[in-house]
């Protein structure tokens, strides 16, 4: 006989549904929706959250695949604990109980759904199993192993509907997860965080509202940076009301960082404090306290989220740059050569660059598709011009690693900045604003995407816009040097632009101080002492220009940086009169 080829794979079912679910919603159909539907979320996110994938839902069913048993076993834990808590909350004459069943086997893939004995024995198994009880096949437990601190009763072997051969059957012991914490789940790989439900330490009911909306607006404004592994709602809210270790969080959840705060009000004026918690070692990353009016309780709350997501990516870098630092070059992957390379472009010196492009270029070698390492690549490489002054020889290599990061993923907002600032360079000023405007579309508390809007805008004369998103920037990330790097550049271009030479010349010297080597900022120093008459200083701000940038010229600076017009001649006329060489 012909044999039909189809996909097959090894996979770990998971299989769950609720004992006594139609008595249940005979007795009250709305209540039982309503507490069925909250045990689902608890179910999806705790299923997600140790990497299955739910393929088939029935009713009150769930069926997911895992990658491994451990994952499925660890989740059906976890799951059983979850709707444990849950069920507290109910009245006790209607607990509403899981059975659970998991089974590793051969399966048959069509399309998004899985077929085969393998998905049918750990329905058995799941129809086996007593309320509130996980059974598992002999064929799980042996990939188990000892891999679980988890006690099992042999069931003996079982003859189950519809399945020729016995099955041996494993029923993980009621007291285990109680007694013992679960094992540690491994780190995903890239920054992970947890934001664990904020304390109310008012006293006052109605604050936890407002403390739970904060916690809830913060997980839905980081899991839009997509360089972040979020934990959801659902799961980090199941620490609610407990006295928490930072690490078993970060054990349970596998997540490097946790997120942890508190609110506390009195009369009309509440204190929100925050920290995040590097997990492994209890060690402090950032910590803010914010005190604020209540007038609008809705505004305070967003303020609140924007500012705690936009101080948190910076320090988020900072402490993977540092966890990188501690291991070889050659044993870095992608995302670790990344961190590194963006370090090195933050410290504005040419050495520094040229590390951060070889970086780029050996991540981009382990992790072809990894469109972050092209977009920063892309950075590295606009960099290097304003040394080398080869920025139209530049432009196709350029250009093909911003169009690469897009191409790879068109929602990562760091790729649109990149753009942004390839358009800038290129006098399209027009474009940079929609890039800037498209990557605060995906993050918008993105502070270096503020930060090109407004230098776009300034270029574009759109000064009070200009300056309101430079200092929005600012706002958001006051201590990354990157972002203050091109706020002070944006706003050293509107007071040029509008003839405000000792400002200009006080954010030039604002911008020279994050990035030494930014030949914009001594440009922008020179000429604004000289058009303000101050020669002596300009003088001294030449030869700093000379000292940074031996080759640069006259010519060569206006040829090589995006001014345009009335400005790059008065540009030109200050540089003259300070005494920079015109060719």
């Amino acid at each position: 006989m012909a044999v039909h080829s189809v996909e097959r794979k090894l996979a770990a079912i998971f299989a769950a549904d609720i004992a006594g679910y139609s008595r249940l919603m005979a007795g009250n159909e709305i209540g039982t929706l309503g507490r069925l539907k909250a045990c689902r979320a608890i179910i999806d996110e705790l299923i997600a959250a140790h990497r299955g994938r739910i393929f088939n839902t029935a009713g009150d069913s769930v069926v997911a695949d895992f990658a491994s048993a451990v994952d499925a076993v660890q989740c059906a834990v976890a799951v059983q604990a979850a709707i444990t808590t849950e069920s507290a909350k109910q009245p006790a004459d209607e607990p509403m109980q899981f059975r659970i069943g998991v089974h590793v086997g051969d399966v048959i893939v069509d399309g998004g759904n899985l077929l085969g004995d393998g998905v049918n024995i750990a329905a058995r198994l799941e129809a086996l199993a007593e309320p509130g009880a996980i059974c598992i096949s002999g064929t799980a437990r042996d990939h188990i192993g000892n891999k679980l601190p988890l006690d099992f009763d042999d069931l003996g072997d079982q003859q189950v509907k519809n399945i020729a051969q016995a099955i041996r059957i494993y029923r993980v012991q009621a007291a285990t997860p109680a007694a013992q914490p679960l094992a540690a789940l491994p780190l995903p790989d890239k920054p992970s965080i947890a934001v664990l439900p904020f304390q109310n330490m008012s006293g006052d009911p109605e604050q936890e509202y407002f403390a739970d909306g904060i916690v809830e607006e913060i997980i839905t404004a980081l899991s839009r940076i997509r360089w972040y592994f979020v934990i959801a709602r659902n799961s980090t809210f199941t620490y609610k009301g407990r006295a928490v270790d930072v690490k078993q969080v970060g054990r349970e959840l596998g997540v490097r960082y946790v997120l942890e705060g508190s609110v506390r009000k009195a009369a009309n004026r509440i204190r929100i404090t925050a920290q995040l918690i590097e997990a492994e070692t209890g060690n402090h990353v950032w910590a803010e306290r914010y005190d604020r009016d209540l007038a609008d309780i809705f505004a305070v709350q967003d303020e609140i989220t924007e500012r705690v997501v936009a101080a948190i990516e910076p320090e988020l870098y900072a402490a993977e740059q540092v966890r990188s630092q501690s291991k070889p070059p050659d044993s870095l992957d992608a995302w670790e050569c990344v961190i590194r390379a963006l370090s090195c472009i933050s410290q504005g010196t040419r050495d520094e660059n040229t590390d951060a492009e070889a970086l780029c270029r050996r991540a981009i070698a382990i992790a072809p598709s990894y469109g972050r390492a092209h977009g920063l690549l892309a950075w590295a490489l606009l960099r290097r011009t304003t040394w080398s002054g080869d920025f139209r020889t530049s432009v196709p290599e350029v250009s093909a690693a911003t169009q690469t990061a897009l191409a790879l993923d068109d929602r990562d907002a760091w790729a649109h900045v990149a753009h942004a600032n390839l358009f800038t360079r290129m006098r399209r000023f027009g474009d940079a604003v929609h890039s800037s405007r498209r990557a605060l579309e995906l993050n918008p508390n993105f502070a270096l995407a503020h930060a090109f809007l407004a230098l776009a805008l300034a270029h574009q004369e759109s000064r009070e816009e200009a300056v309101d998103s430079a200092e929005h920037a600012l706002r958001l990330s006051p201590r990354d040097r990157l972002v203050g790097t091109y706020a002070s550049l944006a706003m050293a271009t509107v007071h040029f632009i509008s003839g405000h030479y000792p400002e200009c010349a006080t954010w030039a010297r604002n911008l020279i101080e994050k990035s030494p080597g930014h030949i914009a900022g001594h440009s922008y120093l020179t000429a604004a002492l000289a058009m303000d008459g101050d020669l002596t200083a300009a003088a001294e701000a030449r030869d700093a220009l000379l000292r940074s940038h031996p080759e640069c010229s006259v010519i060569w600076i206006i040829e090589s940086q995006p001014r345009t017009g009335e400005m790059a001649e008065r540009l030109r006329e200050g540089l003259r009169r300070a005494g920079v060489p015109e060719i």
